[in-house]
């Protein structure tokens, strides 16, 4: 579902987006090929996208710090050894008895083994390096994770072309 100015709001199901195209309050961007609903006076295509008719004011979307946050975030990866298969442990960049806050950019998934390896050392000191540099996400990235498979018509909206 997205804004009345095209920005992606969340993912809704086919009953609500039906619901709002009836009832006026959105219009159809883009219909899912070949599906089509039947009542037993009308056929309609099958949505894909909707788009609000009026723009709705949404309070700025802050994502909350929290381990499984961070855990998704940077895809259930160690950002160190890059392992998917292990159990991980959020680790701090810059340690907290070196001054490191619990923050989005201090903050990665790491495996237990890597995590004990960079003990209570920075980056440089334990001779480590990031896969990637942490980010603070925006709640369009957890909108991208939430979804699984992308449809091709989502992209251009979330960004990813």
């Amino acid at each position: 579902m997205l804004n009345n100015n095209y920005e992606p709001l969340s993912i809704c199901n086919v009953k609500k987006a039906i619901i709002l195209l009836y009832l006026g309050k959105a219009e159809l961007i883009a219909a899912c090929d070949g599906k089509k609903l039947h009542s037993v006076y009308t056929t309609m295509p099958y949505p894909s996208i909707v788009r609000l008719s009026v723009f709705v004011r949404v309070p700025y979307k802050k994502i909350v710090l929290s381990r499984k946050n961070i855990l998704r975030r940077d895809g259930h990866r160690c950002q160190y050894c890059g392992r998917t298969d292990t159990m991980l442990t959020v680790d701090h960049i810059i340690p907290k008895a070196k001054g490191g806050q619990d923050s989005w950019e201090n903050l990665v998934a790491a495996c237990v083994m890597c995590n004990n390896k960079k003990g209570d050392r920075t980056l440089h000191e334990a001779q480590m390096s990031l896969l990637r540099k942490p980010i603070r996400p925006n709640h369009v990235m957890f909108i991208r994770h939430f979804v699984g498979t992308v449809d091709d018509h989502w992209k251009p909206y979330l960004f990813m072309n």
